[in-house]
């Protein structure tokens, strides 16, 4: 829930006791018996921290896994390490799933230390799902970025054009994912471009696992529809990395 959610609250709340103020002056009638009052669903003092945390989280997990994998890969092709790789017994499959099972594995330890350390029990924010559950979601999300920073990092020859290459790809991953600010509110055609996108599927996944309190009989779409981002992406990247493995060779 961003501050736009926030503000609108606000304004909506503001709006609606001047109008009641207004109505209880003017008219001559007896009230009505109900007094309709709005409230906010798991989040009734909408506490700015219980959204900011979470989604903190959730954006700094696309981050990292999209820039600790196609950075190493840039910083063994720069320091020629990796043409070590190209004289042993191994397959550019297996030298990308190594990267993608190491900083993957690095992004889900410290997502899970947050969580849980910071997120529930410094800032006391309340996590009405299961955390073992959202790890598995995350687990998914990680195999489809890192899988996007391989395929960045074969694109870009160095490191600057790699952080040029991660900027434009990584805001409109975040801003548009549903976390930042309502999908309901883009055009429609970004939010049909933005369904092919892992980071989408994983805000909803985990604002409801996180926010709602959802099982697997709930969010089960988006672990499947992640399985299939996840696996796209990956054949991409081992296409290019295949060719890129190939010139060097």
């Amino acid at each position: 829930m961003s501050q736009a959610f926030l503000g609108n609250s606000y304004i909506q709340n503001i709006v609606m006791g001047e109008a009641k103020t207004f109505l209880a002056k003017e008219r001559t009638n007896d009230p009505l018996p109900v007094d309709l009052e709005v409230r906010m669903s798991f989040n009734p003092n909408l506490t700015q921290s219980w959204f900011g945390s979470v989604m903190a989280i959730i954006n700094n997990i696309t981050m990292l896994s999209i820039v600790l994998t196609g950075a190493a890969l840039i910083r063994e092709r720069e320091h020629g390490t990796i043409e070590h790789l190209l004289v042993m017994p191994v397959t550019p499959f297996e030298i990308m799933l190594s990267k993608i099972w190491s900083m993957g594995l690095v992004v889900l330890l410290a997502s899970a230390m947050s969580l849980v350390l910071v997120v529930k029990s410094l800032l006391h924010v309340p996590i009405e799902g299961s955390v073992l559950l959202f790890m598995c979601g995350v687990a998914l999300s990680l195999f489809a970025t890192t899988s996007i920073g391989i395929f960045l990092g074969t694109m870009a020859r160095s490191m600057p054009q790699f952080g040029l290459l991660m900027i434009m790809v990584l805001l409109p991953l975040n801003m548009l994912s549903g976390g930042m600010t309502s999908r309901e509110s883009m055009p429609q055609f970004v939010q049909d471009v933005m369904q092919t996108m892992p980071t989408t599927h994983f805000v909803s996944l985990a604002q409801a696992i996180l926010y709602r309190g959802a099982d697997f009989s709930i969010v089960w779409p988006q672990f499947i529809v992640l399985i299939i981002i996840g696996s796209v992406f990956f054949a991409l990247a081992l296409l290019r990395f295949r060719k890129t493995i190939s010139a060097m060779a």
